[in-house]
């Protein structure tokens, strides 16, 4: 048998202090690929400091896991998006063999780029997401919402369902592909390609060949819209004509890409997460159930206690920047660690740890992001989990987790709190 990769997760379980003869009090913290303890990882990395050294697949970088100091660098210009500033790429140390390449080296997109640019990019993307186009979206979010619902009625009346793979993965898939003008005919496929594609697991060289074929995807579906436009938001790309010179080909691609993956995935997670958080807080259900919280209170607070984004990656230091009483030095990465920074008490107070949707003060957490790079998809993810939601207990207001809440694993995803499976009974 070969050697594990150093980059896989196999070589990283034989890893660390012990297998490095490196004091452990000098070792970076090493994230954890397969995701096992996401609690116990956050609450570490969390007490480690405002600035942490980790390791991410074999691969040294700094965490912030401070609101205040997150909140500070994400409008840092001394922090930017371009992989060619990060001193281990330059190099040679970090190649395509990277599994977590992916991730920072997507094409050009407004999420790779800064400054003008990304200005330009971004504005495009805007054009097309105006808040009249998302709001004239929410009766096709209600329609796929309860034709969702009615088919789960028919699969549930005695069995245990799971409720990631027949409600909340669809729901979003099929919002988002509604939006941008996706043949419903791939959903199966995307899903397939953007599961292998976040897995810690695939391997690399077919990690590599599933980004080719979402290139290829795209790049059909960007060239057929240009030839016949549609009232899609592709279309409203590649027609947008304020703001400077119009989007590439390349550009639409990269945009539509990145949008398609955030779009579905953190809605996925913002839907299940909140569902648990409720089921397991039986009085605080109660109290949205009779009116006493709106449901909005229940998709801050799960935004911020349970983050559907754990580590999003990554900006590159162009000159040496004070953190805390640390320094990311020129040419150095580092990470945003969303969920630690939603659980800081120095933001949300000694009880941040407690999931509370009646906290005093509502809860101001920076999930989406802040800054120029802000989520541009945050409204539409809101907008679904508000309808989502209530639509769901009201629909089964006996809904009850089908086996005990440790037994509701994360799949191997480094960046996304993304759950394998969500068991739950419909009825008594």
């Amino acid at each position: 048998m070969s050697a594990p990769s150093p980059h896989s997760p196999e070589h990283r379980d034989q890893a660390g202090p012990a297998a490095s003869g490196v004091p452990a009090a000098q070792c970076p913290f090493v994230i954890d690929p397969l995701v096992r303890n996401l609690n116990e990882e956050t609450r570490r990395l969390r007490e480690s400091g405002p600035l942490v050294r980790i390791e991410l697949m074999g691969v040294p970088a700094w965490s912030v896991t401070s609101h205040a100091e997150a909140r500070r660098l994400l409008t840092d210009q001394r922090l930017v998006k371009d992989i060619n500033q990060w001193t281990l790429y330059r190099t040679g140390e970090v190649t395509q063999e990277w599994p977590l390449i992916g991730m920072i080296d997507s094409g050009r997109s407004m999420f790779t780029v800064d400054g003008a640019e990304h200005r330009r990019l971004r504005t495009k993307t805007a054009q097309a997401i105006t808040p009249r186009r998302l709001e004239a979206m929410r009766p096709v979010i209600e329609s796929i919402t309860h034709r969702l619902l009615d088919e789960l009625a028919g699969k549930g009346a005695y069995d245990a369902v799971d409720l990631k793979s027949v409600f909340a993965l669809p729901l979003p898939m099929s919002v988002i592909s509604e939006l941008m003008g996706v043949d419903a005919a791939l959903h199966p496929r995307l899903h397939t390609l953007y599961k292998a594609f976040f897995s810690m697991l695939t391997p690399q060289d077919e990690r590599l060949a599933v980004m080719a074929e979402l290139d290829g995807i795209f790049t059909d579906m960007v060239r057929a819209r240009t030839a016949e436009p549609r009232d899609d938001l592709t279309s409203a790309l590649i027609l947008a004509d304020q703001g400077g010179e119009p989007l590439t080909e390349e550009e639409v691609v990269g945009n539509l890409k990145a949008m398609v993956a955030a779009g579905h995935e953190t809605t996925i997670g913002l839907i299940l997460n909140a569902v648990r958080a409720l089921l397991t807080h039986p009085a605080q259900l109660r109290m949205v159930l009779d009116g006493e919280v709106g449901w909005d209170a229940v998709i801050e607070e799960t935004l911020r206690w349970d983050t559907p984004s754990t580590h999003l990656l990554m900006r590159f230091a162009t000159e040496d920047v004070e953190v805390g009483d640390g320094v990311v030095r020129k040419g150095e990465g580092l990470v945003i660690s969303y969920r630690a920074i939603g659980r800081d008490p120095e933001q949300h107070g000694p009880d941040a740890d407690e999931f509370d949707i009646a906290r005093p003060s509502p809860a101001r957490h920076i999930t989406f992001g802040h800054g120029p790079h802000i989520c541009p998809g945050a409204a539409l993810s809101r907008l679904e989990a508000s309808i989502a939601l209530p639509a769901l207990f009201s629909r089964f207001p006996k809904l009850r987790l089908a086996v005990p809440v440790e037994e509701i694993l994360n799949q191997p995803v480094l960046t996304q709190n993304d759950l394998q499976s969500f068991p739950v009974r419909l009825h008594d």
